[in-house]
C-alpha cells in the first residue's frame, strides 16, 4: 500500500475517535449540568385560630420570613422531585408537620388547618394544625369546579350560577373535593355556599377551578380560589 494512502487512513481513523471522545463529553456534561426534575408545592393558609401570621418552613428553610395571613395563597414553589419535610407554625397554636414525596412536573397543594384537641389531666385544650393535601390524578380539558372544604361544618351545600343564571346544587363534605361541571365561559361565575353568597369565581380559560372554604376568625365561611389544570384528590 502506498504510504501517503496508509497515512490518509491513519488520520481518518484518528478523527473519527476525535468525534467520538468530542461527543462523549459533550453528552455527559449536558446531563450533569442538566436541570434536575422539578416538582411543586402549594399552600394555602386556613387556620383562622392563634396570633398573627402562618410560617412555611420546607426542610427546615422558612419560605417567607413574614409568614402567611388567613386564606393567603401562594404560588408553586419549585423543588426538587424527591421526599420534602414541611413544617406549619403560628403562635398560640400547635405546630403541624407532613412529609411529601414530590414527583417530577407535579404539584401538591397542602391546605394547614386547626383543630381543637380536648383537654386531658396533663394538657389543656388547645389548637392543632392539621394538614388537607390535595394531589393532581389526571388532566382536565374543559371547566371544572372543585369545592374543597376544611370547616368545621360537617358538610356544606354549594351552589354554582351558569351563564344562563341556573344555580346547579352540590355538596362538600368536610375534608374532601365535590367537583361540579364549570358551565361559565368566561368572566365571574357567583355562587353561594349554605345559602350566602361568596366571591364570584373568576373563570378564564380551560382548567380545574378550585375553591377553598374555610372558616374565619369568627367562624364565618370564606372561600379563596386557584386554577388549576388538572383534577384534585384529598389525600
Amino acid at each position: 500500500m502506498p504510504p501517503n494512502l496508509k497515512l490518509k487512513r491513519l488520520m481518518k481513523t484518528i478523527f473519527n475517535i476525535l468525534i467520538i471522545s468530542v461527543g462523549s463529553c459533550c453528552l455527559a456534561l449536558a446531563q450533569k449540568n442538566a436541570a434536575p426534575p422539578t416538582g411543586f408545592i402549594r399552600v394555602v393558609n386556613g387556620v383562622a385560630q392563634g396570633v398573627g401570621t402562618i410560617k412555611v418552613l420546607i426542610d427546615g428553610d422558612d419560605m417567607r420570613p413574614k409568614g402567611y395571613n388567613l386564606g393567603e395563597a401562594t404560588g408553586g414553589i419549585g423543588l426538587s422531585a424527591a421526599s420534602h419535610k414541611v413544617t406549619f407554625k403560628k403562635e398560640g397554636v400547635k405546630e403541624g408537620t407532613t412529609n411529601v414525596a414530590l414527583e417530577k412536573d407535579q404539584t401538591v397543594t397542602l391546605i394547614p388547618f386547626a383543630e381543637k384537641v380536648p383537654a386531658t389531666d396533663q394538657v389543656p385544650a388547645h389548637y392543632k394544625i392539621q394538614i388537607l393535601r390535595l394531589k393532581q390524578k389526571e388532566v382536565e380539558s374543559g371547566r371544572t369546579a372543585s369545592f374543597v372544604s376544611v370547616s368545621a361544618i360537617p358538610e356544606i351545600k354549594v351552589e354554582l350560577q351558569d351563564e344562563e343564571g341556573k344555580f346547579t346544587t352540590t355538596y362538600v363534605k368536610r375534608l374532601s373535593v365535590a367537583e361540579t361541571p364549570l358551565n361559565y365561559s368566561q368572566g365571574y361565575a357567583p355562587a353561594k355556599v349554605n345559602g350566602d353568597s361568596i366571591k364570584p369565581i373568576p373563570i378564564g380559560g380551560s382548567g380545574n377551578y378550585v375553591v377553598v372554604l374555610f372558616d374565619d376568625a369568627e367562624g364565618k365561611i370564606q372561600s379563596i380560589y386557584f386554577r388549576d389544570f388538572k383534577f384534585l384528590s384529598a389525600d
